[in-house]
């Protein structure tokens, strides 16, 4: 799942060197990717009201379905 995670990331920002996601396994079973990029491609990652980390984060789920696992991922500025 981070892997898949990764590649939507790398193809947003233009400073690969800069992304970095933390995993997060939580007690009640959830997993939660921390995800940080540079601070001027931030914005890219977000997208215009959100939109582009709303449909990341909805694919994440859809993944993490796949293996009978929650996901959520956050941004971390």
């Amino acid at each position: 799942m981070e892997d898949v995670l990764k590649v939507i990331v790398e193809n947003l920002v233009e400073n690969k060197d800069a992304i970095k996601i933390v995993k997060e396994e939580q007690e009640n079973g959830i997993i939660k990717f921390k995800v940080t990029v540079a601070q001027e491609e931030m914005g890219k990652v977000i997208g215009k009201q959100g939109k582009v980390a709303q449909s990341i984060k909805s694919l994440m789920r859809a993944v993490g379905g796949k293996e009978q696992k929650k996901v959520e991922v956050e941004f971390v500025d």
